[in-house]
C-alpha cells in the first residue's frame, strides 16, 4: 500500500476492519481485537501477529497513526497504545465501502432476475 494509492487500492480483510474498528474513535490493540470480534458477530478472531503485523503496514502507509491522547489516563494502563484513523485511512475505508457496495448491487441485480 503506498500512501497514494492507498485510498484506491482494494484492502485486505484485516485492514478492513482494524479500520472499522478504528471509524468510531481510538482505540489500544486489544480493544482493536474485541471490536474485530464484535463487528463479525465471533466470525473474525484477529491475532495479536495478524493485527500488529497489519497495522504495521497500515501505518507505514499513512492509514493509521498512534495517538497522542488516552481516553482516561486515570482509568488506563499508560503502557496502552492507542491508534487512530487518519485522513487516508478514512477516505481508504470509504472507497471500500463504496466498492463494496457496488458489488452488492451488481450481485442483488443478477439474482433479483435469477441471472
Amino acid at each position: 500500500m503506498a500512501k497514494k494509492n492507498a485510498a484506491q487500492a482494494p484492502l485486505t480483510p484485516a485492514v478492513l476492519h482494524i479500520l472499522l474498528a478504528l471509524s468510531t474513535g481510538q482505540r489500544h490493540g486489544y480493544g482493536i481485537m474485541k471490536q474485530v470480534e464484535a463487528d463479525s458477530q465471533g466470525k473474525v478472531k484477529m491475532g495479536p501477529g495478524t493485527l500488529y503485523g497489519s497495522m504495521g503496514r497500515m501505518m507505514d502507509a499513512g492509514l493509521i497513526r498512534e495517538s497522542h491522547k488516552r481516553v482516561d489516563p486515570e482509568m488506563d494502563d499508560e503502557r496502552r497504545v492507542y491508534y487512530e484513523l487518519t485522513g487516508a485511512g478514512r477516505a481508504a475505508l470509504e472507497a471500500e465501502l463504496k466498492r463494496y457496495r457496488g458489488v452488492v448491487a451488481v450481485a442483488e441485480g443478477r439474482f433479483a432476475y435469477g441471472g
